[in-house]
């Protein structure tokens, strides 16, 4: 026989309500704060070139990040508003959207490849500049690579993070609350509170169930009567009607 006093099995925990709401947000951040210091990576010193051929009097030449990984600046901005788009973005969207980061974060770390593996190419523009030596094989021939920088390396590091965060993107959207109602489709609303996102279907255009008749006294004919808004609408095909024959309704 079951024992009647004995405990139910407990249920399983609902997820706290703001589990989600926290999470879309620490992920939105994140974004944001990566892509923010990538930009900041292109504005820093990458590093120095010395020049060793003796034909300039100033032997060294500092390598910015903006000639070192130029592509940087527009990484950083296209994760700027990418982390915007994913405030406001359907589940769908935001799927495509993290697809998009872990591209850009891609994109970051080969630029940060580049610069560490060979940075006398990285900087070749700024020797070429400075000298008017152009073509890498000569440029290798009249400089050495000087004190280096931690910021190519840490760019690697903001892809690889990039990379994480698109994915985290794409993993978890489905635990994001919906967006604010205030970025959905345009919707018309009636007097009466009726919502559409199309116009015309807030025209009542049914009959009228018991219409009144307005009729004097041993007249032969009588007219329905019409509500107001029947008689806004009439006016203005009415008005349309004498614009399309070329008259001013309103005289």
């Amino acid at each position: 026989m079951s024992d009647a006093s004995a405990p139910a099995a407990p249920s399983e925990t609902p997820a706290p309500a703001g589990t989600g709401r926290r999470l879309k947000s620490g992920t939105i951040l994140l974004v944001l704060a990566l892509s923010a210091l990538t930009f900041l990576a292109w504005s820093q010193s990458w590093g120095t070139l010395e020049l060793v051929g003796g034909t300039v009097t100033d032997g060294t030449l500092e390598v910015p990040g903006s000639v070192a990984a130029p592509a940087l600046s527009a990484l950083g901005l296209a994760g700027i508003a990418l982390a915007g788009a994913l405030a406001i973005a359907g589940p769908i969207v935001r799927i495509v959207l993290g697809a998009l980061e872990v591209l850009l974060g891609v994109s970051v770390i080969w630029s940060g490849v580049l610069a560490l593996t060979d940075p006398v190419a990285a900087g070749a523009s700024v020797v070429t500049t400075s000298t008017g030596v152009a073509g890498t094989s000569s440029i290798r021939e009249l400089v050495t690579v000087g004190a280096s920088s931690p910021w190519p390396a840490l760019t690697v590091v903001l892809g690889v993070l990039m990379v994480l965060a698109g994915l985290a993107v794409i993993v978890t959207v489905r635990r994001w609350p919906a967006s604010s109602r205030r970025y959905q489709a345009v919707a018309f609303e009636a007097a009466d509170g009726r919502r559409s996102a199309n116009p015309a279907e807030l025209f009542d255009d049914e009959p009228l169930d018991a219409p009144a008749t307005t009729a004097t006294a041993g007249a032969t004919d009588a007219r329905p009567v019409r509500r107001p808004a029947e008689n806004a609408r009439d006016a203005a095909v009415d008005s349309w009607d004498d614009l399309s024959r070329g008259t001013d309704p309103t005289r």
